[in-house]
């Protein structure tokens, strides 16, 4: 007998439904073993605090910082026009409340500053962070990350009942659109509440593809192909390349190495493939990058590999996976705001322009659209 996540998903989620905190508390007992209070006390923030090391401490907060001051860049201001008197435009305002997932299998302070640095860039008002304890515990570096982002709301709540509760405000005010990621458990629930909500992206197994010639340091190369594998047993891994020396040098357990005529090709496979992570490790990796249509973020050179990204250049290591990156993007700080349409039209472009409207709405039989316009005289 097979097993169906699908099915098994969705009958949590209307059983949470129905039966709110009850079922919740139930869920949170069988797969966390907790049988506590969800929302972190304000102790439990300073206890974290005084467990970190005085020299971790900085290097959480320099991350920080050099993950902000990359955001910061992305911020869109509203882009409006005047034309024959009227206004015209697109404006953004931030999502108001929102959820973010940390993982519990291996806590993941990372995952909450890629999201929660750019969500309070874009000006995002309510955040709520929820992980699975352990022993009833928050990981203390999570909590201080938390703490140091401005955000007092974190719940001790994990899996398909932390994605519940965020959805439905089952135990707290429901939130407007989740993030981060987790297991299939947690992705298949995040599908199954969108529409509800709003979330990110399925994000699936961890991906690195390396397009390398001859001038690749084998060493580096390896490295970092092994660097994504570490994620789990279904982590993926690809070698491109035109080196018939690398391609041997690389051929290990996971490893899928592919040997080109050329770069182009190398290229073209990987566009193919559409990886979350792509390093180009060649003599000169800037011009592959306009052959690139398909990846999740490009690292160039031997001094950009992915876990440097997933850590500290400040780039988001939030990454479309499982091919995604053909239509996806990363995460940014957009990805917390809204686009509003803006219009404010003069009376006399209406009155010159309305014709159009009228004759569009008789075509598609729609009387009352018709009298909205024709009524204006």
């Amino acid at each position: 007998m097979t097993f169906d996540l699908e099915k098994y998903v969705g009958e949590v989620l209307k059983d949470i439904r129905e039966r709110g905190i009850e079922a919740v508390r139930e869920y949170s007992r069988k797969f966390d073993g907790y049988d506590g209070e969800f929302l972190v006390r304000e102790e439990e923030f300073e206890e974290a605090e005084r467990l970190i090391p005085e020299e971790d401490k900085q290097v959480i907060a320099r991350t920080i910082e050099r993950v902000r001051k990359y955001h910061e860049k992305q911020l869109e201001n509203d882009k409006l026009y005047i034309k024959n008197a009227s206004l015209y435009g697109i404006i953004y305002k931030p999502i108001r409340r929102i959820g973010i997932y940390v993982p519990g299998g291996k806590p993941l302070p990372s995952s909450l500053i890629m999201a929660g640095v750019p969500a309070k860039i874009a000006g995002v008002r309510e955040i709520v962070v929820t992980i699975p304890p352990k022993e009833g515990k928050v990981n203390p570096y999570v909590l201080y990350v938390a703490k140091l982002l401005g955000i007092k709301e974190v719940y001790k709540l994990g899996g398909i009942q932390a994605i519940g509760a965020m959805a439905y405000g089952i135990g707290m005010k429901k939130v407007d659109k989740i993030f981060g990621p987790g297991n299939k458990f947690v992705n298949e629930a995040k599908r199954q509440v969108f529409g509800a909500v709003g979330i990110d992206s399925l994000a699936g197994p961890s991906e690195i593809a390396v397009i390398a010639d001859e001038s690749a340091n084998k060493d580096y190369v390896l490295a970092d192909l092994l660097s994504q594998l570490e994620h789990g047993k279904d982590s993926k891994a690809w070698l491109l390349t035109t080196s018939k020396e690398l391609a041997e040098y690389c051929n290990k357990e996971g490893v899928e190495v592919v040997l080109c005529e050329s770069l182009e090709e190398c290229a073209e496979k990987v566009n193919e493939i559409a990886p979350e992570h792509l390093e180009i490790l060649t003599k000169e990796p800037l011009k592959l990058v306009d052959l690139i249509e398909n990846a999740g973020a490009i690292y160039l050179g031997e001094y950009t590999p992915v876990p440097a990204a997933d850590y500290f250049l400040g780039v988001n290591h939030v990454l479309p996976t499982g091919g995604a990156a053909k239509f996806g993007s990363v995460l940014t700080v957009m990805d917390f705001m809204k686009r509003i349409s803006l219009a404010y039209v003069s009376r006399e472009e209406f009155l010159q322009e309305r014709y159009l409207g009228i004759r569009l709405a008789e075509i598609e039989g729609m009387e009352q659209h018709k009298r909205s316009m024709e009524i204006r005289r």
